[in-house]
């Protein structure tokens, strides 16, 4: 053993677990963190940064239904209420809602997985599920039905939570990868088109766990696409038309 790996070991010895790991950074070129106010157990905001500006999913929820615009038309049906198909529908002929919250006054008060004998079927030419994904509780049987209620080729356009807090109104059941939701969609909606994506990096991950805005980011760290970090997941689905 040489003078300067002895030397090495007896100081490594000498030092806290904290200083090792920054001895080792520095020897290692690798950049040290400074946390200022990040290093903190509790968020900037509990309400996902709504109440500093615009939610951090909500930017790539944007980008996902104007990405998929052209489908928002003719016979639209949301979720909870209209607002998206409203900013993002063009030509709607019909606008309605489903909801099992009564609060909310929808078109269908049903709970989606029973909706049999509620929403007609083949009915719609888009049905919106944006943020959705997540607070199914009986997931399957509720996309099953929302297949079964667009008219063929229309199209399902479904988002997911990623890395954000859960909601503290209602449960939050289900939080996978992109690859995770393509394996659900392809087992529910055979034969359809379907294209799973994800949103997202690291910055944006960490400042939507803590509450911060998009406002306060640039564009150009948010459009960072990094598939380890999804914020939001998305689904497109499109029904097939018979031959």
């Amino acid at each position: 053993m040489s003078d300067v790996t002895a030397w090495r070991r007896m100081a490594v010895g000498l030092l806290s677990p904290r200083w090792v790991v920054r001895a080792r950074c520095l020897l290692g070129g690798k950049p040290l963190p400074r946390w200022g106010n990040l290093r903190r157990t509790r968020p900037f905001s509990t309400a996902f940064g709504s109440d500093r500006g615009t939610p951090i999913d909500r930017y790539y929820l944007d980008q996902f239904l104007a990405k998929y615009r052209r489908h928002i038309t003719g016979r639209v049906l949301e979720i909870q209420m209209a607002a998206y198909t409203h900013r993002f529908g063009h030509d709607v002929t019909a606008s309605h809602t489903v909801d099992i919250d009564p609060k909310f006054e929808p078109t269908y008060q049903c709970d989606l997985a029973h909706a049999d004998g509620v929403i007609p079927g083949d009915a719609y030419d888009c049905f919106l599920m944006p943020s959705t994904l997540q607070h199914l509780r009986e997931l399957e049987p509720a996309l099953v039905t929302a297949l079964r209620v667009v008219r063929p080729g229309g199209a399902i356009l479904a988002t997911a939570a990623g890395l954000i807090p859960l909601i503290s109104d209602g449960p939050d059941y289900w939080r996978m990868s992109a690859a995770g939701w393509w394996e659900v969609a392809a087992r529910v909606w055979p034969g359809c088109t379907i294209d799973v994506a994800g949103y997202g990096n690291s910055l944006a991950a960490i400042a939507a766990l803590h509450g911060l805005a998009v406002e306060e980011l640039e564009p150009a760290e948010l459009d960072v696409y990094d598939e380890r970090y999804p914020v939001l997941v998305s689904i497109m689905c499109r029904k097939p038309e018979p031959a």
